[in-house]
């Protein structure tokens, strides 16, 4: 009876060993920043840290939107233009479904990709189309 009960409890154990590796080791981090469609860092569980390039990210934004509400308060009428430059990003204004208009050299950031290395594009009401 004892070596019975002994057995259960060492194949009890190896398989938590085993649930354990497979989760940890082979299936990766779940705790990490991930890109969502939009091309903007989200995170992916509870990340201990946050990447230099996912706060330079989430600072741009802060940044772009508030540019946009400026430019909107100023009267502004939005099209396809650029707005200006936050950080290391461009600052788009483009039309959601893309058009023609949008790859116009006049209606790009001319800093764009020459002195930053990323752009925003927003829609004309200001959300966030995407991120490069």
């Amino acid at each position: 009876m004892k070596k019975r009960v002994l057995i259960t409890i060492i194949v009890i154990v190896a398989l938590i060993l085993i649930w354990l590796f497979v989760r940890f080791i082979i299936g990766g981090n779940e705790d990490s920043w991930i890109k969502d469609s939009k091309g903007m860092w989200i995170k992916h569980g509870v990340p201990s840290q946050t990447p230099t390039e996912v706060l330079g990210q989430q600072e741009a934004i802060v940044c772009a939107l508030a540019l946009f509400q400026e430019k909107k308060q100023e009267g502004m009428e939005f099209s396809s233009q650029c707005l200006g430059t936050c950080g290391d990003y461009a600052i788009d204004v483009v039309h959601v479904l893309r058009t023609s208009e949008d790859n116009l050299k006049e209606n790009q950031c001319a800093d764009y990709p020459e002195n930053v290395k990323h752009f925003i594009e927003l829609d004309k009401d200001g959300n966030i189309f995407r991120i490069v």
